[in-house]
């Protein structure tokens, strides 16, 4: 019996030995923060290994769609080709919607850990070659409705992506799913209808997700927040960010009614409308309008939903520092006319020139 038990610990010692260079560790976990971009904020992805994370280098990778796999390609992130001995790594100047992935390598050979689950970070500002829109055109909708998402770009292949929340009944497991942190990250075509560019979502349950498009030519869209209530009563905002100056209308839905009067507005928590209208008309959008709306009617009050606001952008915007930088100019040329011809007219004034009628000096 001693002699089997000295058999099993040798065994194991070996084992531990000849296969301790952390083959133990295969799973990488990604993590991003924030998942939503400011303007102007960096990106943080954060890198952990199974069982610890001491004693590792770590591989930092831009995740690029590949329609034809159906899957990503694994891009490295620059300044991250030899690894990192930080399990984390910040990116500056992200503008995009973007899904990263990592992993971990240690020893010699070195032995890698997989790829982690892709993790994304979402912008509400189209991609020039990409972009999502919705129809309708608001963040919540009722159950039983559909909603289409529409993708457009360079690009003959889409995909549509949603990173939600499980929800029961709502959608049957297969191997298909990534599950992640309680939610999931799936394609439309596994959920709801996908035809061509567009994706129909109709749904019996509630659900809530983020829903972004991928292109054949690996370009990612703005990504858009759909909430589908199974409630009564629901906010009606816009789906995408506001342009500041503009005007915008929020109302209130009742299931199966379209209009309502005496509605309550609420602009983050905070009662900022109660007056009997059953819409919140802001006539020249600001940045302090920013932030979560619902409404309240009789009794009942809807979900929440966020409404952005974005910076003017475009030629009228881009040409207006080009104009007062021409119009400085033309002021600063005229000034130094002015200037020259001021300085010309004293410098005349005092050379007087010598006339027959005076007197010259003697010889």
């Amino acid at each position: 019996m001693d002699h089997v038990l000295l058999c099993v610990l040798d065994f194991l010692i070996l084992s531990f030995l000849c296969c301790g260079n952390s083959q133990v560790a295969t799973e990488s976990v990604l993590t991003v923060s924030p998942s939503w971009l400011n303007p102007g904020a960096s990106v943080t992805l954060s890198c952990e290994v199974e069982y610890g994370s001491t004693g590792w280098r770590f591989y930092w990778y831009k995740v690029v769609p590949d329609l034809s796999q159906n899957d990503y390609k694994y891009d490295p992130l620059p300044g991250s080709i030899n690894g990192t001995g930080e399990n984390s790594f910040i990116i500056h100047g992200q503008k995009q919607t973007a899904g990263f992935a990592c992993r971990a390598g240690r020893g010699n050979p070195e032995y890698l850990t997989d790829y982690s689950e892709p993790k994304f970070i979402w912008s509400a500002d189209p991609h020039p070659a990409a972009s999502l829109s919705v129809s309708p055109d608001r963040e919540q909708h009722f159950t039983s409705e559909s909603v289409t998402l529409n993708c457009g770009g360079n690009s003959t292949e889409w995909r549509v992506k949603e990173y939600g929340e499980n929800s029961d009944g709502l959608i049957s497991f297969s191997d298909e799913y990534e599950i992640i942190s309680g939610r999931q990250l799936s394609d439309c075509s596994n959920s709801w209808e996908m035809t061509g560019s567009s994706c129909t979502i109709k749904s019996r349950w509630g659900h809530k997700a983020v829903f972004w498009c991928e292109s054949g030519s690996g370009e990612f869209s703005n990504a858009v927040n759909i909430s589908i209530n199974d409630e009564d009563l629901l906010l009606v905002s816009p789906v995408h960010p506001v342009t500041e100056g503009a005007s915008v209308t929020l109302s209130c839905r009742l299931r199966g009614e379209n209009k309502l009067s005496d509605v309550i507005f609420y602009h983050n928590d905070k009662l900022i409308q109660n007056d009997g209208r059953g819409e919140l008309k802001i006539s020249a959008v600001s940045q302090s309008d920013e932030g979560f709306y619902k409404c309240e009617h009789s009794g009942e009050v809807s979900t929440q939903s966020w409404m952005g606001v974005k910076a003017p952008s475009g030629p009228g915007s881009s040409s207006s520092p080009v104009i007062g930088s021409v119009i400085g100019f033309i002021v600063l040329i005229l000034l130094l006319l002015l200037l020259y011809y001021f300085i010309k007219s004293k410098c005349g004034d005092s050379q007087q020139p010598v006339g027959q009628d005076q007197a010259l000096p003697l010889q």
